[in-house]
């Protein structure tokens, strides 16, 4: 068996398209563009490629990108007061704060200062606990976006057994609240979890988001599995590998998720259609 390529590029590239139809739509209707805050302190080399990427997304939606470049020795209290101002401001739509910040910065109060109404990254307390609750709100981007390269396959995902490797905020935990939305039996594994290995030879369905290369070997694939590596890790020569052994994993699996290709595109994917939405919430209500 050799699985099937989840193609998550051509994926982002249809929902930009859509997102960029109906911004050019609501212009027709008289209403303005989405506006995206798009918040970076300090000058990490890998935030600035994020950052980049967002910013290059917006322009292609037509969504309005509005760039606070801060120096890596702003105060917490500049930071929040800048959030506070991007709140009221009628024209922004949605406010991204890059991560990680600087230590001396607390990103959980910088997070919760972030109007949920606002929050297109979706980590607000709000929006997860919303999430919790069955009710989502706003919706964390990259489970979102792993939730619709599952769906383009076409899986039945009710009563499948459902893994998660990670357990962080802004990924593993979301993603297990969206998986047993899907109608999946869903277990989380962490530094903590005893036979990681057992775990994921049970998994029908397999998310990794970890940031170790090669930490779930491609044998301990069950057959017909459907692979999800969030992973994106850097090896020395300069080589973009994910979580999962890929190419053992190929063999054994019956979907998987390339890297890069596949869960990073849809990520930035899904931050403009949240821009969106929260667009027309804001401008329709």
């Amino acid at each position: 068996m050799t699985a099937k390529l989840i193609d998550g590029k051509s994926l982002a590239a249809a929902t930009k398209a859509r997102v960029r139809g109906e911004v050019e739509a609501m212009v027709a209707r008289g209403l303005r563009p989405p506006g995206l805050a798009v918040i970076m302190v300090g000058a990490n080399p890998a935030s600035e490629i994020y950052v980049r990427h967002k910013r290059n997304a917006c322009r292609e939606c037509g969504i309005l990108s509005v760039a606070h470049d801060l120096d890596a020795s702003c105060s917490q209290n500049r930071l929040l007061e800048l959030i506070d101002q991007l709140n009221a401001d009628p024209a922004i739509d949605g406010i991204l704060v890059q991560l990680p910040l600087p230590g001396h910065i607390e990103s959980p109060a910088v997070v919760e200062r972030i109007d949920p109404t606002k929050d297109v990254d979706g980590f607000h307390p709000y929006n997860v606990g919303r999430l919790a609750q069955r009710r989502p709100f706003i919706r964390p981007c990259t489970p979102l976006g792993i939730v619709r390269l599952i769906e383009q396959t076409g899986l039945d995902t009710y009563g499948r057994n459902a893994v998660v490797v990670g357990a962080s905020n802004i990924v593993g935990r979301p993603m297990a609240l969206e998986l047993l939305l899907l109608g999946a039996t869903t277990t989380i594994c962490h530094r903590f979890t005893f036979d990681l290995e057992d775990q994921v030879r049970r998994a029908e369905i397999l998310v990794v988001a970890v940031g170790k290369p090669g930490l779930v070997k491609g044998e301990w694939i069950r057959e017909g599995a459907m692979v999800i590596d969030v992973g994106m890790n850097r090896l020395p020569d300069g080589k973009l590998v994910g979580d999962v052994e890929f190419e053992t994993a190929r063999q054994r699996a019956g979907w998987i998720t390339p890297v890069p290709g596949g869960v990073g595109p849809m990520t930035v994917a899904m931050l403009m259609s949240n821009t969106l939405e929260s667009a027309l919430r804001r401008q329709e209500r």
